[in-house]
Protein backbone atom coordinates (compact mmCIF):
# COMPACT_ATOMS: atom_id res chain seq x y z
CA UNK A 1 0.00 0.00 0.00
CA UNK A 2 1.70 3.07 -0.81
CA UNK A 3 0.76 6.31 1.00
CA UNK A 4 0.34 10.07 -0.16
CA UNK A 5 -0.04 13.75 1.38
CA UNK A 6 -1.97 16.22 -0.76
CA UNK A 7 -0.88 20.08 -0.42
CA UNK A 8 -3.15 22.75 -1.24
CA UNK A 9 -7.09 21.94 -0.84
CA UNK A 10 -8.31 24.92 -2.90
CA UNK A 11 -11.14 24.47 -5.80
CA UNK A 12 -8.67 22.03 -7.68
CA UNK A 13 -7.94 20.10 -5.36
CA UNK A 14 -11.65 18.35 -5.72
CA UNK A 15 -10.40 16.33 -9.01
CA UNK A 16 -7.25 14.93 -7.25
CA UNK A 17 -9.22 13.66 -4.46
CA UNK A 18 -11.91 12.49 -6.66
CA UNK A 19 -9.67 10.57 -8.73
CA UNK A 20 -7.54 9.25 -5.78
CA UNK A 21 -10.38 8.12 -4.04
CA UNK A 22 -10.49 5.42 -7.23
CA UNK A 23 -7.58 4.05 -6.84
CA UNK A 24 -6.54 0.87 -5.11
CA UNK A 25 -3.50 0.35 -2.92
CA UNK A 26 -2.94 4.07 -2.79
CA UNK A 27 -4.10 5.64 0.95
CA UNK A 28 -3.91 9.36 1.38
CA UNK A 29 -2.43 10.07 5.03
CA UNK A 30 -2.29 14.17 5.20
CA UNK A 31 -3.85 16.86 3.74
CA UNK A 32 -1.87 20.38 4.20
CA UNK A 33 -3.11 24.32 3.80
CA UNK A 34 -2.07 27.20 4.61
CA UNK A 35 -6.11 27.59 5.67
CA UNK A 36 -6.18 24.80 7.83
CA UNK A 37 -10.26 24.97 8.24
CA UNK A 38 -10.71 24.17 4.63
CA UNK A 39 -8.07 21.31 5.25
CA UNK A 40 -10.77 20.17 7.64
CA UNK A 41 -13.42 20.88 5.28
CA UNK A 42 -11.53 18.91 2.60
CA UNK A 43 -11.06 15.90 5.14
CA UNK A 44 -14.67 15.81 5.54
CA UNK A 45 -16.29 15.29 2.33
CA UNK A 46 -14.10 12.75 1.09
CA UNK A 47 -14.10 10.85 4.50
CA UNK A 48 -10.56 11.49 5.68
CA UNK A 49 -10.91 11.02 9.42
CA UNK A 50 -7.98 9.00 9.67
CA UNK A 51 -5.93 11.64 7.61
CA UNK A 52 -3.09 13.75 9.56
CA UNK A 53 -4.31 17.96 8.74
CA UNK A 54 -2.50 21.00 9.12
CA UNK A 55 -0.62 23.81 7.60
CA UNK A 56 2.94 23.04 8.37
CA UNK A 57 3.86 20.30 5.36
CA UNK A 58 7.33 19.64 7.26
CA UNK A 59 5.93 18.73 10.19
CA UNK A 60 3.03 16.58 8.25
CA UNK A 61 5.36 14.94 5.92
CA UNK A 62 7.46 14.06 9.44
CA UNK A 63 4.46 12.63 10.74
CA UNK A 64 3.03 10.87 8.44
CA UNK A 65 6.22 9.58 6.20
CA UNK A 66 4.74 9.32 2.56
CA UNK A 67 5.62 7.78 -0.89
CA UNK A 68 3.88 10.41 -2.81
CA UNK A 69 3.33 13.80 -2.35
CA UNK A 70 0.78 15.53 -4.78
CA UNK A 71 1.18 19.35 -4.92
CA UNK A 72 -1.70 21.40 -5.99
CA UNK A 73 -0.65 24.53 -3.89
CA UNK A 74 -0.60 28.08 -5.50
CA UNK A 75 2.59 28.37 -8.41
CA UNK A 76 3.90 30.91 -5.78
CA UNK A 77 4.87 28.12 -3.27
CA UNK A 78 5.77 25.27 -5.97
CA UNK A 79 9.41 25.30 -5.45
CA UNK A 80 8.96 25.52 -1.77
CA UNK A 81 6.38 22.59 -1.77
CA UNK A 82 8.59 20.30 -3.97
CA UNK A 83 12.04 20.97 -2.52
CA UNK A 84 10.18 19.96 1.16
CA UNK A 85 9.35 16.81 -0.44
CA UNK A 86 12.02 16.00 -1.87
CA UNK A 87 13.65 16.74 1.55
CA UNK A 88 11.48 14.23 3.18
CA UNK A 89 12.34 11.54 0.33
CA UNK A 90 9.07 11.63 -1.56
CA UNK A 91 8.26 11.40 -5.09
CA UNK A 92 6.22 13.97 -6.32
CA UNK A 93 3.35 14.60 -9.10
CA UNK A 94 2.72 18.46 -9.43
CA UNK A 95 0.05 20.49 -10.91
CA UNK A 96 1.07 22.67 -13.29
CA UNK A 97 2.76 25.15 -14.45
CA UNK A 98 6.01 23.17 -12.57
CA UNK A 99 6.88 26.69 -11.90
CA UNK A 100 6.77 30.25 -12.19
CA UNK A 101 10.24 31.08 -13.83
CA UNK A 102 13.17 29.75 -15.18
CA UNK A 103 15.06 29.34 -12.10
CA UNK A 104 12.64 27.68 -10.31
CA UNK A 105 12.02 25.24 -12.48
CA UNK A 106 15.94 24.09 -12.45
CA UNK A 107 16.20 24.54 -9.08
CA UNK A 108 13.18 21.94 -8.71
CA UNK A 109 14.47 19.64 -11.53
CA UNK A 110 17.99 19.51 -9.79
CA UNK A 111 16.22 18.86 -6.28
CA UNK A 112 14.44 16.00 -8.33
CA UNK A 113 17.68 14.25 -9.31
CA UNK A 114 20.02 15.02 -6.03
CA UNK A 115 16.85 13.33 -4.40
CA UNK A 116 16.40 10.35 -6.66
CA UNK A 117 12.70 10.81 -6.65
CA UNK A 118 10.32 11.06 -9.33
CA UNK A 119 9.16 13.38 -10.24
CA UNK A 120 6.03 14.15 -12.61
CA UNK A 121 3.76 17.42 -13.63
CA UNK A 122 0.08 17.11 -14.20
CA UNK A 123 -0.28 17.58 -18.03
CA UNK A 124 -4.08 16.17 -17.90
CA UNK A 125 -5.32 17.12 -21.66
CA UNK A 126 -2.06 14.59 -22.83
CA UNK A 127 -4.92 12.13 -21.41
CA UNK A 128 -7.89 12.77 -23.34
CA UNK A 129 -8.94 10.38 -25.83
CA UNK A 130 -9.03 12.71 -28.96
CA UNK A 131 -5.15 13.87 -28.29
CA UNK A 132 -4.15 9.97 -27.85
CA UNK A 133 -6.10 9.48 -31.19
CA UNK A 134 -4.76 12.26 -32.73
CA UNK A 135 -1.22 11.99 -32.17
CA UNK A 136 -1.48 7.42 -33.61
CA UNK A 137 -3.10 8.99 -36.27
CA UNK A 138 -0.43 12.17 -37.53
CA UNK A 139 2.35 9.28 -36.76
CA UNK A 140 0.71 6.87 -39.01
CA UNK A 141 1.60 9.64 -42.14
CA UNK A 142 -2.56 9.66 -43.38
CA UNK A 143 -1.79 13.05 -44.11
CA UNK A 144 2.00 13.44 -44.39
CA UNK A 145 3.78 15.74 -41.99
CA UNK A 146 2.00 18.64 -39.97
CA UNK A 147 2.92 21.97 -41.33
CA UNK A 148 1.16 24.12 -39.50
CA UNK A 149 -1.51 24.12 -36.00
CA UNK A 150 -3.73 26.42 -35.28
CA UNK A 151 -5.62 26.72 -31.95
CA UNK A 152 -8.37 29.07 -30.54
CA UNK A 153 -9.25 29.19 -26.68
CA UNK A 154 -12.22 31.81 -25.96
CA UNK A 155 -13.88 31.54 -22.65
CA UNK A 156 -14.61 34.37 -20.24
CA UNK A 157 -14.76 32.52 -16.54
CA UNK A 158 -14.69 34.37 -12.60
CA UNK A 159 -12.65 32.14 -10.75
CA UNK A 160 -11.40 34.20 -7.96
CA UNK A 161 -8.58 33.91 -6.07
CA UNK A 162 -5.21 33.43 -7.22
CA UNK A 163 -5.57 33.73 -10.96
CA UNK A 164 -7.57 37.01 -11.14
CA UNK A 165 -4.39 38.43 -9.21
CA UNK A 166 -1.07 37.01 -11.14
CA UNK A 167 0.62 38.46 -14.14
CA UNK A 168 0.32 36.62 -17.52
CA UNK A 169 -2.50 34.55 -16.59
CA UNK A 170 -3.52 33.06 -19.52
CA UNK A 171 -0.52 31.97 -20.79
CA UNK A 172 1.21 30.42 -17.29
CA UNK A 173 -1.95 28.72 -15.88
CA UNK A 174 -4.05 27.83 -18.96
CA UNK A 175 -1.93 27.80 -22.32
CA UNK A 176 0.37 25.63 -21.01
CA UNK A 177 -1.61 23.15 -21.39
CA UNK A 178 -2.40 24.06 -25.22
CA UNK A 179 1.57 24.38 -25.46
CA UNK A 180 2.17 21.20 -24.23
CA UNK A 181 -0.28 19.08 -26.28
CA UNK A 182 0.30 20.84 -29.76
CA UNK A 183 4.70 19.77 -28.69
CA UNK A 184 2.83 16.06 -28.04
CA UNK A 185 0.54 15.64 -31.08
CA UNK A 186 3.18 16.60 -33.32
CA UNK A 187 6.46 15.06 -31.52
CA UNK A 188 7.74 18.44 -32.11
CA UNK A 189 10.96 21.01 -30.53
CA UNK A 190 9.89 24.72 -30.28
CA UNK A 191 12.40 27.17 -31.54
CA UNK A 192 11.22 30.67 -31.40
CA UNK A 193 8.57 32.52 -30.92
CA UNK A 194 6.25 36.01 -31.42
CA UNK A 195 3.50 36.77 -29.07
CA UNK A 196 1.23 39.69 -28.30
CA UNK A 197 -0.38 39.65 -24.10
CA UNK A 198 -3.61 42.64 -24.04
CA UNK A 199 -5.90 43.20 -21.56
CA UNK A 200 -9.23 44.05 -22.84
CA UNK A 201 -11.22 46.62 -21.33
CA UNK A 202 -14.08 44.56 -19.76
CA UNK A 203 -11.35 42.66 -17.87
CA UNK A 204 -11.44 41.09 -14.89
CA UNK A 205 -7.69 39.87 -14.21
CA UNK A 206 -4.68 41.92 -13.46
CA UNK A 207 -2.55 40.95 -16.35
CA UNK A 208 -2.56 38.57 -19.35
CA UNK A 209 -5.82 37.24 -19.92
CA UNK A 210 -5.73 37.33 -23.82
CA UNK A 211 -3.03 36.51 -25.94
CA UNK A 212 -1.68 35.58 -29.53
CA UNK A 213 1.06 33.38 -29.78
CA UNK A 214 3.20 32.01 -32.96
CA UNK A 215 5.31 29.45 -32.54
CA UNK A 216 8.24 28.28 -35.27
CA UNK A 217 8.78 24.47 -34.44
CA UNK A 218 12.27 22.27 -35.61
CA UNK A 219 11.23 21.25 -39.29
CA UNK A 220 9.60 23.84 -40.37
CA UNK A 221 5.93 23.78 -38.96
CA UNK A 222 4.02 26.77 -37.44
CA UNK A 223 2.16 26.42 -34.23
CA UNK A 224 -0.19 29.39 -34.03
CA UNK A 225 -2.15 30.00 -30.54
CA UNK A 226 -4.83 32.38 -29.98
CA UNK A 227 -6.57 32.58 -26.59
CA UNK A 228 -8.53 34.67 -24.28
CA UNK A 229 -10.20 34.55 -20.86
CA UNK A 230 -12.43 37.30 -20.88
CA UNK A 231 -14.22 36.13 -24.21
CA UNK A 232 -18.04 35.81 -23.69
CA UNK A 233 -19.76 34.03 -26.00
CA UNK A 234 -19.48 32.02 -28.73
CA UNK A 235 -16.99 29.68 -26.28
CA UNK A 236 -14.93 27.37 -27.42
CA UNK A 237 -14.17 24.12 -25.79
CA UNK A 238 -11.85 24.12 -22.75
CA UNK A 239 -9.49 21.99 -24.73
CA UNK A 240 -9.76 24.57 -27.45
CA UNK A 241 -10.51 23.71 -31.11
CA UNK A 242 -8.08 22.99 -33.43
CA UNK A 243 -6.86 22.75 -37.27
CA UNK A 244 -3.77 20.89 -38.22
CA UNK A 245 -2.73 21.19 -41.67
CA UNK A 246 -0.69 18.54 -43.40
CA UNK A 247 1.18 18.17 -46.81
CA UNK A 248 -2.03 15.76 -47.97
CA UNK A 249 -4.74 17.06 -46.42
CA UNK A 250 -6.34 18.49 -43.14
CA UNK A 251 -7.89 17.62 -39.46
CA UNK A 252 -9.87 19.46 -37.40
CA UNK A 253 -10.83 19.00 -33.61
CA UNK A 254 -13.87 20.86 -32.00
CA UNK A 255 -12.36 20.22 -28.58
CA UNK A 256 -14.89 17.63 -27.63
CA UNK A 257 -16.09 14.70 -29.56
CA UNK A 258 -15.85 16.47 -33.14
CA UNK A 259 -13.01 14.85 -35.28
CA UNK A 260 -12.77 15.23 -38.71
CA UNK A 261 -10.22 14.39 -41.61
CA UNK A 262 -9.69 14.88 -45.17
CA UNK A 263 -6.55 13.92 -47.52
CA UNK A 264 -6.57 15.51 -51.03
CA UNK A 265 -7.29 12.84 -53.91
CA UNK A 266 -5.94 12.87 -57.35
CA UNK A 267 -8.12 15.25 -58.67
CA UNK A 268 -8.62 18.78 -59.26
CA UNK A 269 -11.64 21.22 -59.85
CA UNK A 270 -10.56 23.94 -61.27
CA UNK A 271 -8.10 25.42 -59.10
CA UNK A 272 -8.32 23.56 -56.20
CA UNK A 273 -7.52 19.57 -55.32
CA UNK A 274 -10.55 17.47 -54.74
CA UNK A 275 -10.53 15.76 -50.95
CA UNK A 276 -11.89 13.11 -49.65
CA UNK A 277 -13.29 11.87 -45.96
CA UNK A 278 -10.78 9.98 -44.38
CA UNK A 279 -11.38 7.71 -40.88
CA UNK A 280 -9.43 8.63 -37.41
CA UNK A 281 -9.14 5.51 -36.37
CA UNK A 282 -11.01 4.66 -32.70
CA UNK A 283 -8.70 4.70 -29.60
CA UNK A 284 -6.05 2.30 -29.77
CA UNK A 285 -6.17 0.23 -26.52
CA UNK A 286 -2.31 1.20 -25.34
CA UNK A 287 -3.45 4.68 -24.85
CA UNK A 288 -3.30 5.97 -21.02
CA UNK A 289 -6.52 8.19 -20.56
CA UNK A 290 -8.95 9.33 -17.78
CA UNK A 291 -7.85 12.74 -17.44
CA UNK A 292 -6.51 13.53 -13.70
CA UNK A 293 -7.55 10.13 -12.72
CA UNK A 294 -5.31 8.70 -15.89
CA UNK A 295 -1.87 10.63 -15.07
CA UNK A 296 -2.92 10.05 -11.25
CA UNK A 297 -2.74 6.18 -11.97
CA UNK A 298 0.35 6.55 -14.72
CA UNK A 299 2.63 8.37 -11.51
CA UNK A 300 1.21 5.61 -8.90
CA UNK A 301 2.41 2.65 -11.46
CA UNK A 302 5.46 4.68 -12.27
CA UNK A 303 6.41 4.78 -8.31
CA UNK A 304 5.78 0.54 -8.26
CA UNK A 305 7.75 0.36 -11.32
CA UNK A 306 10.16 2.45 -10.75
CA UNK A 307 9.80 3.82 -14.73
CA UNK A 308 9.96 7.50 -15.67
CA UNK A 309 6.15 8.72 -16.05
CA UNK A 310 5.45 10.02 -19.22
CA UNK A 311 4.93 13.51 -18.17
CA UNK A 312 8.05 14.02 -15.95
CA UNK A 313 9.34 17.06 -15.35
CA UNK A 314 12.27 17.01 -17.52
CA UNK A 315 10.33 16.71 -20.45
CA UNK A 316 7.88 19.38 -19.52
CA UNK A 317 10.29 21.90 -18.83
CA UNK A 318 10.21 22.11 -23.06
CA UNK A 319 6.44 23.11 -22.98
CA UNK A 320 7.05 25.25 -19.24
CA UNK A 321 10.24 27.07 -21.60
CA UNK A 322 7.25 27.77 -24.19
CA UNK A 323 5.40 29.79 -22.13
CA UNK A 324 8.20 31.56 -20.52
CA UNK A 325 9.65 32.54 -23.88
CA UNK A 326 6.11 33.87 -24.66
CA UNK A 327 6.20 35.64 -22.15
CA UNK A 328 9.76 37.42 -22.64
CA UNK A 329 8.27 37.83 -26.01
CA UNK A 330 5.06 39.73 -25.22
CA UNK A 331 7.29 41.85 -23.37
CA UNK A 332 10.37 42.86 -25.90
CA UNK A 333 7.91 42.70 -28.61
CA UNK A 334 10.78 40.51 -31.01
CA UNK A 335 10.69 37.17 -31.70
CA UNK A 336 12.75 35.39 -29.25
CA UNK A 337 14.34 31.62 -28.73
CA UNK A 338 13.30 29.19 -26.91
CA UNK A 339 15.04 28.01 -24.61
CA UNK A 340 14.90 25.37 -21.98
Amino acid sequence: MLTAVLVGCGRMSRAWLDAVRNLEGLRLVGLVDIDVIQAEGRARDYGLSDAAVGADLAAILAATKPDIVFDVAVPQARRQVVETAFAHGCHVLTEKPMAIDRDDARAILLAANRSGRLHGVVQNRRYLAAVRRIRRFLDSGALGRPTSLHCDFFLAPHFGGFREAIDHVLLIDMAIHTFDVARYIIDGTPKSVFCAEWEPVNSWYKSGSSAAAIFRMEGGAIFNYRGSWCAAGLKTSWESSWRIVCERGALTWDGFDGLVAERITDRRDGLLDLTEMIEVPALDPRDRIGGHLGIIEEFVDAVRTGREPETRGADNIKSLAMVFAAIESAGSGCQVAVEI
